[in-house]
């Protein structure tokens, strides 16, 4: 197998997924400013949505989507699990990773890309920057959602590090950096995130 990274909060999921499994691949680094994940040969041998990341597997042909690469890896290096070992842990961490991602992650990464990332992504998909404010308003309406949700729990999805967990630290750290940071109200959270920053995980070097 071998895996292609870059630079942002979609590529970290899976690369602290490997992490916390211990799966170490051969790795190619795409230059995601400069825009080599839309340009042959990327878009054209691996990803035709060109995005980051891909797993190309052993026999040539390629996962995309943090999902469905993080799904494939825990069937293939089950332990320790990060999705679960009976159907309804299972279910419990996909129930949890959809709603972060369509709550939070989803419209925080797309706030900044309409306004903050907008000289990046203008060029290279459709941009609604009068969006920008509402999305990133969304995305703390999520947060604000799940803090009480998480009240005495160490993890998202219950009493174990999950799939849920790796995939809302990777995005909310991002967005620290591009001006969206947590709200401090929000204390379950701000608790849980100083947790998982501290794993060996979040910090690979």
């Amino acid at each position: 197998m071998r895996f292609y990274n870059s630079i942002g909060p979609n590529p970290r999921v899976v690369t602290m997924f490997m992490a916390e499994k211990g799966i170490e691949l051969p790795e190619v680094m795409i230059d995601l400013r400069g825009g080599e994940n839309r340009r042959a040969p990327y878009n054209i041998e691996v990803n035709p949505a060109g995005q980051t990341p891909a797993l190309e597997l052993d026999d040539g042909s390629v996962l995309t989507e943090i999902t469905a690469i993080c799904e494939y890896l825990e069937e293939r290096y089950p332990a320790p699990a990060l999705i679960g070992t009976t159907a309804e842990e299972r279910a419990r961490t996909r129930m949890w990773t959809r709603r972060i991602d369509i709550r939070i992650c989803e419209p925080l990464t797309s706030g900044f890309r309409f306004a903050e990332g907008l000289p990046v992504f203008e060029p290279r998909m459709r941009c609604l920057p009068e969006a920008a404010a509402g999305l990133k308003a969304l995305a703390q309406d999520g947060l604000r959602w799940l803090d009480p949700l998480i009240t005495g729990r160490d993890f998202i999805a219950g009493g174990a590090l999950t799939l849920a967990d790796i995939l809302l630290f990777a995005f909310l750290d991002f967005g620290t950096t591009v001006g969206q940071p947590i709200d401090p109200a929000n204390a379950n959270i701000v608790r849980w995130y100083e947790r998982m920053k501290a794993r060996p995980s979040a910090n690979p070097n």
